[in-house]
Formats: structure tokens, sequence, C-alpha cells
């Protein structure tokens, strides 16, 4: 197709398509090729002027060959850095042009994740998302299911999952060091309505009235995707697209996709049984300032039930047991409560320590068990493409951590508590709610 070809219509039809249609597997297109560590993968990139920029510095071992972004003059300084690689504005025209590429790197809003994603597997390739994986839990199902259909290489951007913090913190519970866990409190103390955060402000809870024009280099149609369509303005982008609901997934999906990781791996939590959120400043358009969203997850063989608290923009109460004077991680952590002790983390799982501080000293810390990443996470993922051995959070892993921030998503949009039956991917006691599950 042309680039005039390539119209709204078709980019909704090729999406229709991309979630409807089964995977062929690999061996039979004839997929990524197998070699050896020391050959270079040939990478593309799509959304590379923000993180998919830093997501790239760590993917120099290998051969960027093509990047791809809807504006192309905020994606310049990364264009800069890769002077060999081929430039596009859409990634179907690269996918179809480029038919050398071994992996993809997907790091746009998370409302064009799982389209860009699942195309890319469909061509064969590995690819790497960040996070959250998508948009809504029904695209999760059917990322994770294709991913495993085609037999590619899959990482999600939560580099914390590569890091010594959350091995530590897995080993420490499977070890019994803190006894029996039934209890975590989350929270991100960040908002990205009104204020933002890192600089990145929206002063707007509903839509703009004015509509003006697009910047030239930006090809709006492209970035909306497949979102309901709207004007462009300022307010969405570049980088303030995450508190809006129909291209965000504000914290829940940000930070909530980090500072749940740990906790979700080490104590092998799987689908809540029910969500309930209550929260400030909400509106049909927006995240809201702040919530509560307190998540029932069952018993795991002979693990107890689970009771999550996260908080979201605040941070969640002072435990009586921390020390006078001891901080509380600032942006976001955990804590993990259990029969012998508790843990507390930062956002990525980072600092895990024993509290009070005499826990900490008197205890006999266990061997570590679990692999060490060598390298970054990104770095993670190329291993696993080469090597054919899972990455850390492969699609498979990533897919249900991500659904449980989703549902958190979807309570917070009821402001109500709601019943999960995840084998059916179906909100059961408020039917108006599975308009969220899988949205239109």
């Amino acid at each position: 197709m042309s680039g005039n070809a390539l119209t709204r219509r078709t980019f909704l039809a090729a999406a229709a398509t991309a979630a409807a249609v089964t995977i062929v597997p690999r061996h039979v297109l004839g997929g990524p090729r197998q070699m050896p560590p020391s050959e270079k993968l040939a990478i593309a990139g799509v959304g590379v002027g923000g993180m998919g920029g830093a997501n790239l510095r760590q993917l120099e071992t290998e051969t960027i060959v093509a990047l791809c972004d809807v504006d192309h003059a905020y994606a310049a300084p990364t264009f800069k850095r890769y002077p060999q690689a081929k430039l596009y504005k859409d990634y179907r025209e690269m996918l179809d042009k480029e038919k050398g590429i071994d992996a993809v790197l997907v790091a746009t809003p998370d409302h064009t994740h799982a389209i860009i994603s699942m195309a890319a597997m469909k061509a064969g390739k590995h690819v790497y998302c960040q996070k959250p994986l998508t948009h809504d839990v029904y695209e999760l199902r059917r990322l994770a299911q294709a991913a495993k259909e085609a037999k590619v290489a899959t990482q999600m951007g939560i580099q914390g999952h590569s890091m010594e913090g959350a091995r530590l913190i897995r080993e420490w519970v499977e070890a019994g060091l803190i006894g029996e866990v039934r209890e975590v409190d989350a929270w991100c103390s960040l908002s990205d309505y009104p204020w933002g955060h890192a600089g990145w402000s929206s002063k707007y809870s509903e839509r703009p009235k004015d509509a003006p024009p697009a910047p030239p280099t930006l090809d709006w149609d492209l970035w909306i995707g497949p979102a309901p369509m709207r004007p462009y303005h300022p307010a969405y982008h570049p980088a303030v697209w995450r508190c809006w609901w129909d291209f965000g997934c504000g914290m829940m999906g940000d930070r909530g996709a980090h500072t749940l990781d740990p906790v979700v791996w080490a104590l092998k939590l799987t689908a809540p049984t029910s969500i309930e959120a209550t929260s400030c400043g909400n509106t049909p358009e927006v995240h809201p300032l702040s919530a509560v969203v307190t998540f029932r997850f069952p018993a795991r063989g002979d693990l107890p039930p689970v009771k999550l608290t996260w908080y979201e923009g605040t941070r969640c109460p002072r435990p009586e047991e921390l020390e006078q004077g001891r901080q509380m991680p600032g942006e976001g952590g955990a804590i993990l409560t259990g029969s012998k002790g508790k843990i507390m983390c930062g956002v990525y799982g980072d600092g895990p320590r024993l509290f009070p501080e005499s826990k900490m000293k008197e205890a006999k810390l266990p061997e570590k068990t679990l692999p060490r990443v060598n390298g970054s996470h990104e770095q993670d993922w190329v291993r696993a493409c080469k090597s054919g051995q899972p990455a850390g959070a492969d699609f498979a892993y990533s897919g249900p951590l991500t659904e449980t921030c989703l549902l958190g998503n979807v309570a917070k949009r009821l402001d109500a508590r709601i019943e999960w039956d995840a084998a059916n991917l179906k909100v059961t006691n408020l039917p108006e709610a599975n308009r969220y599950v899988r949205t239109e």
C-alpha cells in the first residue's frame, strides 16, 4: 500500500484482523532466525521519541535497522543517534518493507501496544513491549496467546524484574523469612492528573474545546490508531496522554506494573476474585487524582489468600513498627506483611529490607537460589531472542500481572466492587463493567 492508502479505515480493519486471527507458528512462516550469541539481531523500534529511545540505548549491542514514529520532530534526537536506520511513520509499512527485521521494540502510548505487538508477532518477529502490556484485559489474553502460538521471544518493559531486589524478595518469601503472607500494601504517591510527573502535566479534566492544527511533522490519524477519533490537541501529545482513559492506563498501569511485579512474583498470585475501588477526581475522560483499590486473591496450593491494597496518588498508612525518623520510599513501594515479619521495598522492588531494623540485623538471610540477569532488562530479552529460553517478564508472565492492574482500572471507572470470573473473562456482578474489559 502507498502511504496515502493507509487510511483510518484500513488501520481499523487491520487492527480487527490482528485481534481475530490465529497466529501461524514461526516454523511455518520461516520466522525469526536461530542465531549464535555472537551474531547481532536486526532490531526495529516503534515509538522512539520517549521511553523507546532509552530502551534502544540498552540494545546498542545489536543493529538498529529501522525506526518508526508518527511524530518525526519528537523522535528526531533518536533518529539522529541511529543514522543508518530506515525511517517510517507507519509500522505496517515498515514491517512490509523491512523483511530482515528480527525483533521489534514497541514503546508507543498504551492504546496502541496491542495492535503493533500483534502485527509484529504475526510477521514472526520477537517483541519487547513497554508496560502496561495492553490497554484492556481482552487484548492481554489475545496477545499472550499469540506469543505462545508464534513461539517468539517476548518481554514487557518492567526493568525491576531483572534487578536484584525482586529476586531477593522472592527468595526471602519462599524461604519463610517473614512467614505466611496474607496482606500487602502498595502505593504510588504520584499522579498523572492534574499535575503529572517528570514535568508531564495536563491542566484538563475534560476534553479541550479548541482544536489547534496538528504539527506538520505529526500524523494524528496514525497516533489515534484504534481509539475513538478526536481532534489533535497538545493536551494529549507528546507525553501527556497517560492521564486520558482513551489512551493511557494511568498510574495503575504505569507504576502499578512496576510495584506489583515483585509482589505477584514472590507470592505467585493468580487472578484476583474481587476488586473494590474508591477514587477522587475521576471523570469519564481522565484518571482520578487519587484512589484506593483493594484486590482479593484466592489461595494458591498451600499458599493462603491475600488482600492487596493499592494506594494511588498517596502513600499507604505508615506502619506502627517503622522506626521514628525512618522514611518510607517516596514515589512508591510495597509492604509485604507476614506472620513473622514485614518486608518493605521501593517502586521497582529495590532496596528490600525487613523492619523494624532490629529484625533485619537479627535475620539469617537465605541463600540466593534464583539466577541473576547479566545486564539490563533489554539484554535479558536479547538473550531470549538468541537462545530460545524465555525472558523473565515474557508475555506469559507479564500478561497476568498486567491483568491485575487493568482490573484495578475497571473498578476505578465505576468506583465500585467488581467480582471477576477469570476463566470466562467476565465481571459477574456488574454487567456494565464489561465494556471496560473489552473496549470498542
